[in-house]
């Protein structure tokens, strides 16, 4: 029983959970549009899932300041995995019963964003904390692994959702989803929430994300990274899936590029913590979003099958060690409601800016042309990621200490048996996101 209550294993539970979930997550991607395509006959109705499901997300600054707070324990993130499973389900059971329709589409999407809203950053905070019960900085490394899982399943999930829909199991994969994520809920029951953390001088007990953000400079420089980097993610997901069709080899380009990038994520989220545990954050951000910058900028001048996948698999990997970056200066400087309103204000900034780059991407491919886009929105990545860091330090407002000490990681395969708490010291159709 003690087992069974050790923080560990509450990692390990947490850790599961979202792998599982996440995975069943690329499945149903495959699948869901064309259960959508098959019941309705339209093309345009196949995204509408999607799109509703981000405005939740969207307008959450509004209406999910408190609600996000909720979400502190394993069981009532149990709960809303209830919600997102009884979501999940109205597709399919739409599908089964012939009643699929846009309003049906546009209702589940808006009760999964409800869902996702509060239950993502809740499950990434509740694993913080568990983290911060585990050692010093330990918070920062199950983030990581988590993220890690999460590019794994971006890996194998297309190829294991296309061999379902391929045997006959279209709408079966999307009952999968729903029951893993019930599944998920059960694994997080027994994780107790932390005990609540003040919010700190000027901060209300239920902060806005604006005021979350002051004093922590470091946070604020990488979500502008990070939202420029997702502003411009369309140029590599629809620029690809584009220029493969120009050349005459439809899809080819895009398989090279979401593989190579899925590849160098995995390789960089190995590699993030040691590099992070050495810098300061402003420096790791900085130079991160350079890099990936640099990245597109060479997919635009290469614009072959193995250019872009060596393009993708470096800036995956440049882009894992700023997300692990700004992740460490957000558990580093804050915890309990804080630290729920900063990883929420993080969502909804990667949200956000994706929304707005595919909103008017196909435009500006149009105007500009792929390579071009490609190249404009490097550089544009590369002088924010250089201009940025500097304003910070020029305008003088220093936040709590930047420099992010992990944790080492002592098993050489990085795995979870370094976790000990004793050894700590003083983590739509197209995806969306980076």
């Amino acid at each position: 029983m003690r087992l069974l209550r050790h923080p560990l294993t509450h990692a390990v539970s947490l850790l599961l959970g979202s792998a599982t979930q996440d995975l069943a997550f690329r499945l149903a991607q495959v699948a869901l549009p064309l259960v959508v395509l098959g019941s309705t006959g339209s093309v345009a109705l196949t995204g509408l899932v999607a799109g509703a499901e981000g405005v939740p997300v969207l307008l959450s600054p509004w209406w999910a300041r408190r609600a996000r707070q909720w979400v502190g324990s394993g069981r009532r993130l149990a709960c809303l995995a209830v919600l997102d499973a009884a979501a999940l389900s109205v597709v399919p059971a739409a599908a089964l019963l012939g009643v699929v329709s846009a309003g049906v589409l546009l209702g589940a999407g808006l009760l999964l964003g409800v869902g996702e809203t509060l239950g993502g950053p809740g499950r990434a905070a509740l694993l913080a904390e568990v983290g911060d019960r585990l050692g010093a900085d330990r918070a920062i490394t199950l983030l990581t692994w988590q993220d890690l899982l999460r590019r794994v399943g971006m890996l194998v999930g297309p190829g294991l959702g296309a061999a379902g829909v391929a045997l006959g199991f279209t709408t079966a994969l999307l009952w999968v989803q729903a029951a893993t994520v019930l599944v998920a809920g059960l694994l997080a029951w027994p994780v107790p929430g932390g005990t609540p953390a003040p919010a700190g001088p000027g901060c209300p007990p239920t902060p806005a994300i604006r005021s979350a953000l002051v004093g922590r400079p470091e946070v604020l420089v990488g979500w502008v990274l990070r939202g420029t980097n997702s502003a411009v993610w369309f140029a590599f997901t629809l620029g690809l899936a584009v220029l493969g069709a120009q050349q005459g080899r439809p899809g080819v380009l895009y398989a090279w590029g979401m593989t190579g990038y899925g590849a160098g994520s995995v390789v960089g989220t190995l590699l993030a913590v040691p590099v992070v545990r050495r810098g300061r954050v402003l420096a790791v951000v900085s130079t991160a979003w350079t890099a990936a910058g640099a990245a597109w900028v060479l997919m635009g001048v290469w614009p072959t099958p193995f250019g872009a996948g060596l393009a993708a698999a470096a800036a995956g990997a440049s882009v894992v060690v700023g997300i692990t970056a700004v992740n460490a200066a957000i558990t580093r400087t804050a915890e309990g409601a804080v630290r729920r309103t900063l990883l929420s204000g993080q969502a909804v900034v990667v949200s956000a800016s994706s929304s707005v780059g595919m909103l008017l991407g196909g435009a500006v491919l149009g105007l500009l042309g792929v390579r071009s886009t490609l190249v404009a929105s490097g550089l544009l990545v590369s002088a924010v990621s250089l201009a940025a860091p500097r304003l910070a330090r020029r305008s003088g407002a220093q936040g709590p200490d930047p420099r992010v000490e992990i944790a080492p990681v002592v098993a050489a395969d990085h795995g979870l048996d370094d976790l000990d708490p004793a050894v700590g010291v003083g983590q739509g159709v197209l995806e969306l996101r980076e």
